[in-house]
This record gives C-alpha cells, sequence and structure tokens, in this order.
C-alpha cells in the first residue's frame, strides 16, 4: 500500500486522536460566494467540499472562516461568530463525515488584510471602502500591511483580549458544530502572521520588541482555543514558515514557536506554507517549493506529538507519495490539483497501484472505474 493512502492519526492531549483514513488533506480554499455577506455557508459550500470528501480525500479543511465579522478577509467569506453560521457549518460537517472523511475548520483573523476585494476574475484589488460597504481594519500596529492597502488601526491591549475570545468563542461553535479538528491560521500576512512577523510587528510593549513578545498573541490564542476545545480532539495551525525576505520570520523562529504551541498548548498538526507579507519577497515558486521548509520542520520537532504537513504545488501522485516516503512530512495538502479534479485522491490511489476494491471515494462513483 503507497505511504499516501496508509491510515494517520492526528494526535489530541487525550484520548486516541483523529484517526485519518489516508493522509490526502484538503487545504483550506476562499471561495467568495456569500452574496449575503453575512457570514453563513451556502450550498456552493456543501458541493464544493463535499466532493472532496466524495472523491477519497482524508480530511477536509474548511477555508479561512472569520471568528468575527471584522476578521473576515472580504465580505463574501465565511464566519463563525453567530447561530446561523454555525447551524450551516454543521450542516456539511455531517454531510462530510458521512462520506467517511474527517473535518476541519480553519479558524482565523485576518488583521490588516480584512475588508479587501474578493480574489476573483474581474475584481478590483486593495482595500474596500467604508462608503461602500467595507471597513476599518485591525492590526498588531497603525498602518498599512502592505502596499495598496488601507492603514489598519493598532489593537490596543484589552481589543487584543477581545480578539482571543473571539478565537475561543470560535472554537466552542466549531466542536457545537461537529468539527473532528481545528486549523488556527497564522500565516498569509494575516493577524496572526502580523504579531509574528518584524516586518510588520514593531510595537514595544509585551505583545512586540523580542520574538517572546511577538509570539505572545499567537500562544495566547492557541492557548483560549485549547482550553475550550475537547481534550480529546486535535488542534493544528498553519504557518507561513518563512516570509522570503531578510529580517523576516523565518523556519528557526518558527520551529521554537512550534515547539512551545506542542509543549505548552497542545497542538499537534502544523500545516507548512510560506509568504504573505513584505513587499518584494522573492518566492521561488515551483513544484513542492514549501516542502523544504515542511521537511525542516518535521526533522526540529521529531520526537514530539506532532503531525506535518506540506503544501505548496503538490500536485501529483508520485510527488506526493515521495515526499512522504522520504520523511519530509507525514501528510501532504492538496489545493489547486484538488480545484482541476475534486476526486483527487481516488485518481492518485489508482496511479499509485492501490487495489480497486480499496481506493478510497463514495460508492455511488464506482463507474469512473479507477
Amino acid at each position: 500500500m503507497p505511504l499516501l493512502f496508509t491510515p494517520l492519526t492526528l494526535p489530541a492531549p487525550q484520548g486516541p486522536g483523529l484517526a485519518l483514513r489516508n493522509r490526502a488533506i484538503i487545504a483550506p480554499m476562499c471561495q467568495y460566494v456569500i452574496d449575503a455577506e453575512d457570514g453563513v455557508p451556502t450550498d456552493w459550500h456543501l458541493q464544493h467540499l463535499g466532493a472532496f470528501a466524495a472523491g477519497g480525500f482524508g480530511l477536509v479543511t474548511v477555508e479561512a472562516t472569520g471568528v468575527e465579522a471584522r476578521g473576515r478577509i472580504s465580505a463574501r467569506d465565511v464566519g463563525l461568530y453567530d447561530d446561523a453560521q454555525q447551524r450551516a457549518h454543521q450542516r456539511i460537517v455531517s454531510f462530510l463525515r458521512s462520506q467517511g472523511v474527517a473535518a476541519a475548520v480553519q479558524l482565523g483573523h485576518a488583521g490588516g488584510k480584512a475588508s479587501t476585494y474578493p480574489a476573483l476574475p474581474g475584481q478590483p484589488s486593495g482595500t474596500v471602502p467604508v462608503a461602500v460597504g467595507g471597513w476599518t481594519a485591525v492590526g498588531a500596529v497603525d498602518g498599512p500591511v502592505l502596499p495598496g492597502l488601507d492603514a489598519a488601526k493598532g489593537l490596543s491591549t484589552p481589543e487584543i483580549a477581545e480578539v482571543v475570545a473571539a478565537f475561543a468563542a470560535a472554537a466552542r461553535r466549531a466542536d457545537a458544530a461537529g468539527y473532528d479538528a481545528i486549523q488556527l491560521h497564522a500565516a498569509h500576512g494575516y493577524l496572526m502572521h502580523q504579531f509574528l512577523s518584524p516586518l510588520t510587528n514593531t510595537r514595544t510593549d509585551g505583545y512586540g520588541g523580542d520574538e517572546y513578545g511577538r509570539t505572545r498573541f499567537t500562544r495566547e490564542v492557541a492557548a483560549a482555543v485549547r482550553e475550550v476545545w475537547p481534550a480529546h480532539k486535535p488542534l493544528g495551525i498553519r504557518v507561513s514558515a518563512t516570509d522570503w525576505v531578510d529580517g523576516g520570520w523565518d523556519v528557526h523562529a518558527t520551529a521554537r514557536l512550534l515547539r512551545r504551541l506542542a509543549d505548552e498548548h497542545g497542538v499537534t498538526w502544523v500545516d507548512v506554507s510560506s509568504g504573505g507579507l513584505g513587499g518584494g519577497a522573492e518566492i521561488p515558486v515551483g513544484p513542492g517549493y514549501q516542502v523544504p521548509l515542511a521537511a525542516e520542520l518535521t526533522r526540529q520537532l521529531a520526537g514530539r506529538p506532532v503531525v506535518v504537513s506540506a503544501v505548496g504545488l503538490v500536485v501529483d501522485a508520485v510527488q506526493a507519495e515521495t515526499i512522504l516516503a522520504t520523511g519530509q512530512a507525514h501528510a501532504v495538502s492538496i489545493g489547486r490539483a484538488a480545484l482541476r479534479d475534486p476526486h483527487w485522491a481516488a485518481s492518485a490511489a489508482a496511479r499509485l497501484g492501490v487495489p480497486r476494491t480499496e481506493i478510497p471515494h463514495a460508492p455511488q462513483l464506482w463507474r469512473a472505474g479507477w
């Protein structure tokens, strides 16, 4: 059996952890389809995510989900801060689990990258003005996070505590909706990453300064979520392992943070991405370009009960199997390739020689003939 299609367990502080049927994970991918702008997942989300479950993946991660309204990347994004949203999430989770797949939700706050236009064809870029439905974004400090964005308002210490509480409240709702795992979004230039990186965090109080201060917000979020999230369920995090900018956040600082999160707050799953801050960053985009970062973090987290998943133009079955077989990661997160083929996992299993009777897919798809 190829390693990609062997079972994997995401550890948890108590109990046996979360058993996945295989090591192919759906990465969170924003859809920008909520016309009502109320954060409530729609039928689009049900069919979009449901296709991945029917197509054989082991874990489906729901897109970046705002823990408060102002934390959404755009007004057309998903939230988990009210009852209507929770009910819609519960419907999606129920279907995913009916297909034998585990369900995770990525909880995030866009910070200074909030209130932007949806990343869709024909849409402008930049911040949506308040006059036409946008809002004033908040961030680690006053000022724009990136060129082309409006200035964010720096969070005060009491306001930081409110955001931490919003993460905890969303985690409670995620549990009530039936999710099996949470992934905290600390990547791609959003709020947690804005606090982590010296490129964007110039605070001089306890949430800035040295590395310990800049990691404080992320540590507090992890602690607050872990306190309310059931101990038998895994808590994960997506990180930008490097800013790709000299003097920015890097893989060594990431490793130090992850060891602390694992040891002190029970974070047992790390999805390794990169970038999102720093104009002019030279990112060597290409097949598997982030895998070396995952490999380094796998090495530095060895001996701890932490699963590392690699993401970033992992598109081919043999490529994915090689990443796992060479010990560079424990799982792979698939994004663009799954958009092209929601049944990527079943197709990959067939290509890697998995016996037809053991290829993961919904039984209704048997005529596909994998």
